[in-house]
């Protein structure tokens, strides 16, 4: 293949190729649209020369020329490949708008909320209300790692050499799994399905979902329907009761 080389052109010069099958509504038109009005074109667009045809047909980005052409520009970047065969650019067209990797989940919620909030991010990024709010719930949720925090260290926490500091009394404990990206989706899905059906919402969003997760592991047990704890013997339960779903 040609090495492919970098130019501004004029965007009269591109035309759409007749396979492209990605198809965008109108609402993510608008986004792609407030996306460039944000941050322009620092994607080019892909695109060949096909032998006897004037210009350049479009392999990938034509989402990104059409709305270009809108706002007024007279000029897009693109990244010309050259002479390359139709099946060629068949195959990088795919590619583009393929994806091989999945998001890490809780590091992903952590990257959006730097940069915005739901409403912000839903104006110009390819993702819905529901999409945005299941994703910036696995931070809430904390799902990258196990650390529990045990009786013992309640017991700890009140231990001092010198004198003894009131300490107002500990009503909860933050668990943190590490699960496989396949799970992490279905598990934020359920847990706030769940918060909203046992209605789990007058607490802040950590609780919550805690709240959530043990109706899930407990409400259809022997204990019954699940009472959030309030006390450090209700803790002592609820540990005796996951040892014995672990055994």
């Amino acid at each position: 293949m040609p090495q492919p080389v970098f130019l501004n052109v004029h965007v009269d010069q591109l035309r759409k190729n007749p396979w492209n099958t990605n198809q965008v509504n109108p609402e993510n038109e608008a986004k792609i649209r407030r996306s460039i009005e944000r941050n322009g074109i620092f994607k080019p667009i892909i695109v060949r020369e096909v032998e006897g045809e004037s210009g350049f047909e479009i392999i990938g980005g034509e989402h990104r020329w059409e709305q270009a052409v809108e706002l007024g520009h007279t000029e897009v970047p693109i990244v010309n490949l050259g002479k390359i065969s139709e099946l060629q650019a068949k195959e990088i067209g795919v590619i583009d708008n393929a994806r091989y990797g999945a998001d890490d989940t809780l590091g992903f919620s952590e990257l959006l909320k730097e940069i915005g909030d739901v409403a912000d991010l839903q104006d110009f990024l390819p993702y819905g209300d529901t999409d945005l709010s299941a994703i910036f719930s696995a931070s809430n949720i904390a799902l990258d790692e196990l650390e529990l925090h045990t009786s013992s260290d309640r017991e700890e926490d009140d231990e001092d050499d010198d004198e003894p500091v009131a300490k107002p009394q500990k009503t909860h404990n933050i668990m943190r799994f590490k699960v496989s990206i396949a799970d992490t989706d279905r598990i934020i899905a359920l847990i706030s399905s769940t918060k909203k059906t046992h209605g789990f919402t007058t607490e802040d969003d950590l609780t919550n979902a805690g709240d959530a997760l043990v109706q899930l592991l407990l409400g259809s047990s022997a204990v019954g329907t699940f009472t959030p704890a309030t006390n450090t013997d209700n803790y002592d339960l609820l540990e005796q009761q996951l040892a014995e779903i672990e055994e």
